[in-house]
């Protein structure tokens, strides 16, 4: 699928690999509906890009919200190609620890904004996906990205609610390709690994050194750019389906 005169709906989209993506897609004439929490970032994001944006406020958990952007984007593009989901939130604490064990609403927390928030926009984006009318040969009539992490193969102490909420994304990628594979939808996962998100952006060295020392190559974090090139790519070729694709320069988290 090319990404000229196509809707991509991303979540996250107000800043990090999101608003990366957004620009990317715009970039190569794409239009794109951004959803986030963050209802002054998104304003000020829609206003840089211009027309070829829109924006919604709202939960990717709640799925009247979710429907509620959907409607907006189908008023204002007509439909929706393309579903990237980068809104996501971390948390850590040991299972058990100095003041007994991990408070369960704080796993049910991650776990619902994380993996059910996914599985309700991507599921909200495939039934519209559906009826477009194919753009490729193969029938091909829409492509959606979601977005684990390392954590879902490396999860490090203390992360028992964000490797579990991201492993449960690589799960159920195949799945659901095979769930949409007769509507002409393919579902791709990236894992990413360390990346030069607002997050990491604001830590001490002392934070970002050490995971840079066990980076492979290149030895830093990751640039969003390169997190949006990876999603463009999936989106153009046809072939990736079904899978989930690490993009963290070999790194493999410790333990600790």
């Amino acid at each position: 699928m090319e990404l000229q005169n196509k809707t991509a709906f991303i979540t996250g989209g107000a800043s990090g690999l999101g608003l990366a993506t957004a620009k990317k897609f715009v970039a190569a004439g794409a239009n794109v509906m951004l959803y986030d929490l963050n209802g002054e970032m998104l304003q000020q994001v829609a206003a840089e890009i211009g027309q070829q944006a829109a924006w919604y406020a709202g939960d990717v958990a709640d799925e009247l919200a979710v429907g509620e952007a959907i409607a907006v984007a189908r008023e204002k593009f007509g439909t929706i190609h393309i579903n990237v989901n980068c809104a996501g939130i971390g948390g850590a604490a040991r299972t058990v620890g100095k003041n007994g064990p991990m408070p369960l609403e704080k796993f049910e927390h991650i776990v619902r904004v994380n993996l059910i928030g996914t599985f309700n926009v991507l599921r909200l984006c495939a039934e519209v996906m559906q009826v477009n009318e194919p753009t490729t040969e193969d029938g091909e009539r829409g492509v959606i990205i979601n977005v684990a992490s390392i954590a879902a193969f490396d999860g490090q102490t203390g992360q028992a609610g964000y490797a579990a909420s991201k492993g449960g994304i690589v799960a159920m990628t195949l799945p659901i390709a095979r769930d949409l594979s007769k509507r002409g939808i393919r579902v791709m996962t990236v894992a990413p690994g360390v990346f030069e998100t607002p997050l990491l952006a604001s830590a001490p060295d002392e934070i970002r050194d050490p995971l840079i020392a066990i980076t492979q190559f290149p030895k830093r974090l990751g640039h969003p750019d390169e997190f949006a090139d990876q999603a463009a790519h999936i989106v153009t070729c046809a072939y990736l389906n079904g899978e989930t694709i690490r993009l963290d320069a070999g790194i493999r988290m410790p333990a600790l």
